[in-house]
């Protein structure tokens, strides 16, 4: 059964840090690009990072651009999404999500293009 699981998520204050994990199983992430994506409530899906299949390209959202850090362990069939200098407005629920291409593209922020998505893990930056 091919699944990713996301872990990392959490309630963190502003200016904080968290680390999400998304674990694939059923499939090797070799073949594909990864991207993160978050959707708060009431508003539309948002698509924050890529990750081409080999680590060498990778690509981020202008609102998380120098702090957030997306990364690949393909040995582990894991990505992970290192975000720093958390703020409110990053408060949703993200998801990982494996794009059946090696690259990123210029679609890489439109979730329709990929196949396989995590169950969502909830991060709260809040005071």
């Amino acid at each position: 059964q091919l699944q990713f699981v996301e872990s990392g998520g959490g309630l963190v204050q502003p200016g904080g840090s968290l680390r999400l994990s998304c674990a694939a199983s059923g499939f090797t992430l070799d073949y594909y690009a990864i991207g993160w994506f978050r959707q708060a409530p009431g508003k539309e899906r948002e698509g924050v990072s890529c990750i081409n299949n080999s680590g060498s390209y990778i690509i981020y959202a202008d609102s998380v651009k120098g702090r957030f850090t997306i990364s690949r362990d393909n040995a582990n069939n894991t990505v992970y999404l290192q975000m720093n200098s958390l703020k409110p407005v990053d408060t949703s629920i993200y998801y990982c999500a494996a794009r059946p291409f090696r690259q990123c593209g210029s679609t890489w922020s439109k979730g329709g293009s990929y196949e396989y998505w995590g169950q969502g893990t909830q991060v709260t930056v809040s005071s």
